[in-house]
C-alpha cells in the first residue's frame, strides 16, 4: 500500500513538472511571437511553427497522464480538483502559445513598424508574460494569493489594450497610409489581451483547486454595459452598473 501511495505522489509531482515545462514553452512562444512581429523575422516564424506542434504534443501527453492518474489512483477532494484543473490549464497554455504564433505570423513581410512603436505594445507584452509566468508558478505552488493577484492585474492589461486601440485608430484616421500597420498593431494587442485572460483563467483554476471555490475573473472587469443593436441600456442592478463579459463575446 505504501508503494502505491508513493507512486501516486510521484505521479502528481511529475504532473507538476509537465505543467511547468508547458508553461515555459507557452511563455517562450509569446516572447518570440512579439520579436518576430516587430522584426518581421521569417526564421522565428518557422521556429514557432515547430514549437506549436510541440506544445500541442505536450497538451496531449498531459491530458493522457491526467486520465491515467484518475483511472489508476482514483483521486478525491483536492487531488481530484488538481488533476481536473490540469486538464483545463493545459488548454489555456496551448492557446497562449498559439496566440504567440498568431502574433508572429502578422509580421510576415513587415518592413515598417513605425506605428506599432508609438504605442506601449512591448510594455503590454512584458506584463502579459509576467502574468503567464506567475500563473504557472501559482498553479504548481497552490498559491491562491498569487492567483488572485494575477486576476486583479487584468484591469491593467485592459487599460493598455484600450490605450493602444484608441491611439492606433486615431493614427490610422489621421494618416491613412498607416492603416495596414495600425490594423496589425491592434490585432497584436488584442491577442495579448486574450493571453492575459487565459492567465487569469489559470488563476481561477488555482483558487478552485485549493479551496473548491469558483472565481470568475470577468466579475473584476468594470466595463459599461452597451447593447450595440439597441444603443445604451439600463445598468443591471446585480452588477452595480457594469456587466460581466460573456465568454462567447471574447
Amino acid at each position: 500500500m505504501m508503494v502505491l501511495r508513493t507512486t501516486y505522489h510521484d505521479e502528481l509531482n511529475r504532473l507538476n513538472r509537465e505543467v511547468v515545462e508547458m508553461g515555459a514553452l507557452a511563455q517562450e512562444m509569446v516572447s518570440k511571437g512579439i520579436e518576430a512581429f516587430l522584426r518581421g523575422d521569417e526564421a522565428i516564424r518557422e521556429e514557432l511553427a515547430s514549437m506549436d506542434r510541440e506544445i500541442y504534443r505536450q497538451e496531449q501527453e498531459i491530458d493522457r497522464h491526467c486520465f491515467e492518474i484518475i483511472a489508476l489512483h482514483q483521486p478525491v477532494a483536492s487531488d481530484l480538483r488538481k488533476v481536473s484543473s490540469c486538464l483545463k490549464v493545459v488548454t489555456d497554455l496551448n492557446r497562449i502559445g498559439r496566440y504567440g504564433r498568431n502574433i508572429a505570423e502578422m509580421g510576415e513581410g513587415a518592413a515598417d513598424r513605425s506605428v506599432t512603436r508609438r504605442f506601449p505594445l512591448q510594455t503590454m507584452a512584458q506584463q502579459v508574460l509576467s502574468m503567464v509566468e506567475a500563473a504557472t508558478s501559482a498553479f504548481v505552488n497552490r498559491d491562491t494569493k498569487a492567483a488572485m493577484a494575477i486576476i486583479e492585474r487584468d484591469d491593467e492589461i485592459d487599460k493598455l489594450w484600450e490605450s493602444i486601440f484608441r491611439g492606433t485608430i486615431t493614427c490610422m484616421i489621421e494618416q491613412p497610409q498607416n492603416i495596414s500597420d495600425g490594423a496589425y498593431t491592434i490585432l497584436a494587442a488584442r491577442y495579448l489581451e486574450r493571453i492575459a485572460d487565459h492567465a487569469c483563467n489559470i488563476g481561477e483554476r488555482v483558487v478552485f483547486m485549493v479551496s473548491g471555490t469558483r472565481v470568475d475573473h470577468y466579475e473584476f472587469k468594470r466595463v459599461p454595459r452597451m447593447d450595440h443593436r439597441e444603443g445604451p441600456t439600463q445598468p443591471e442592478p446585480s452588477t452595480d452598473g457594469y456587466y460581466v463579459t460573456r465568454l462567447d463575446e471574447k
